[in-house]
């Protein structure tokens, strides 16, 4: 049996986010799993509409990379999500929604799908963003499956009763341009260091913010933070009183400038830390890494967001009292 094809349908706003995707699949390509279609495969001389619309209208997968910029694109959404969206619903194709980044997707017409990653968390949002996006592939790869086994009773979309034809959305005129725009990426220290300092701001924001929560939520304990300065802030917990947990938040200075270091306890000095994070980047996408101090080196090879770079910082402040609250 011939694998099925899955179209990539996105935003060209996305593109990053597409390649980082496609790369992912590959590995199901490679085993003969799927085949991979999206408009950057159209070849010189082909008419770009048309190619479109035979892909929308054949391939047997359809993969909503879903974003604001989606939602807010009339090509997007009128014509190729509404036709994925009447070939699911008639069992002739599978649509599975790719959420990208936050935005308002449960009240689109999809928003009734299963959409990956798991819970329908943006990719964005991830601590991981390479864990996420194994959960696409493993998303496809079931779906993969389920086209391909007739023995399953839900392998296909069930097809709706008889109803009148829904009519075609006619395509919109597209001025002729190249497919051939895909571009590696590149950073300079600039860029990376202005993610360094939006990154530590939203740190920040989200220590303090915890800490007010954990504050509501366990009534025994007390979450302070203090800003210390531009490059600097404090983090305590106590309970009934006493301190438990102290950590110093801090970037730039002393040998550890290029990144956003962690300290265990409260220290003015920047020659001292516990974990650092530092910024590297890969021909799409910018990223922080752990040293792994922390860790033993466990965490050396996630590619952290700035959410997931929060995250992690936040977790080394609080897991050791979750681990105390097992004992």
């Amino acid at each position: 049996m011939t694998a099925p094809r899955v179209f990539l349908s996105y935003s060209h706003a996305d593109a990053a986010m597409r390649d980082q995707i496609e790369k992912q699949l590959m590995a199901l390509q490679r085993q003969g799993v799927i085949s991979i279609w999206h408009d950057r495969r159209i070849e010189a001389g082909q008419d770009f509409e048309q190619q479109i619309d035979r892909h929308i209208e054949e391939d047997e997968i359809i993969l909503l990379l879903v974003s604001s910029d989606f939602i807010h694109s009339k090509y997007c959404y009128e014509i190729e999500m509404r036709r994925a969206m009447q070939r699911h619903e008639a069992g002739e194709a599978i649509v599975i929604p790719v959420i990208l980044r936050a935005c308002d997707w449960q009240s689109q017409p999809f928003g009734k799908l299963q959409a990956v990653p798991e819970d329908g968390k943006p990719i964005k949002q991830w601590a991981d963003i390479d864990e996420a996006l194994l959960q696409v592939t493993i998303g496809v790869k079931k779906a993969a499956k389920r086209w391909q086994d007739p023995t399953e009773p839900a392998s296909r979309p069930s097809a709706p009763a008889p109803s009148a034809p829904q009519e075609k959305v006619p395509p919109l005129a597209a001025g002729p341009r190249s497919s051939n725009l895909g571009l590696a990426k590149s950073f300079t220290q600039r860029d990376k260091d202005r993610f360094k300092d939006e990154t530590f701001e939203f740190v920040a924001k989200f220590i303090e913010n915890s800490l007010d929560e954990l504050s509501a939520r366990n009534p025994s304990y007390e979450g302070l933070f203090k800003r210390v300065d531009a490059n600097r802030f404090f983090a305590t917990i106590y309970r009934d009183g006493k301190d438990v947990a102290r950590a110093t938040y801090f970037t730039g200075g002393g040998h550890f400038g290029s990144g956003i270091s962690y300290f265990q306890g409260e220290a003015t000095g920047s020659n001292s830390m516990n974990e650092s994070l530092t910024v590297e980047a890969d021909d799409q996408a910018m990223f922080f890494r752990a040293m792994g101090v922390a860790t033993f080196g466990a965490d050396r090879e996630r590619k952290l967001s700035q959410e997931g770079a929060a995250e992690y910082l936040w977790g080394l402040l609080i897991e050791p009292l979750q681990q105390r609250s097992e004992w």
